[in-house]
Order: structure tokens, then C-alpha cells, then sequence
């Protein structure tokens, strides 16, 4: 991934979340959205605060975590 973590923000980094490229833009896809109506669809960025985030990565330090 080459994208900037602080203007995308907890996306980035979650598991529901699927990348839409366009030939103009790219968002990102929430796919708790499909099944549960607190999430939106294409959540506006950053994201700094979620109740649906999990790390795509379990074994990766959250960010500002060192380890």
C-alpha cells in the first residue's frame, strides 16, 4: 500500500475496509455497511474512530505502538 495513513486513518489498516479506484478518485468501502447500518458505506477520511475496526494484520503494533 503506498497511501498516506494519516489522510485515510483506521481504513488503512481494517479488515472490512476494500479499496475503489476510479479513474479520478479512490475510496474506501466499508463493508460492515452491507450488513449493519451504523457504518457508512464510504465513510468520509479520515477515520480516526470506529466501533467495527479490526486489524487486517493481527500480528502488526496499532499505530503508535512500537514493539
Amino acid at each position: 500500500m503506498n497511501e498516506d495513513p494519516q489522510r485515510i486513518g483506521l481504513c488503512l489498516t481494517c479488515v472490512h475496509a476494500r479499496q475503489v479506484r476510479t479513474p479520478r478518485s479512490t475510496f474506501w468501502l466499508c463493508q460492515l455497511s452491507a450488513t449493519d447500518p451504523r457504518f457508512e458505506r464510504y465513510p468520509r477520511l479520515p477515520v480516526v474512530a470506529c466501533d467495527g475496526w479490526e486489524r487486517e494484520n493481527p500480528s502488526q503494533n496499532e499505530p503508535g505502538e512500537s514493539g
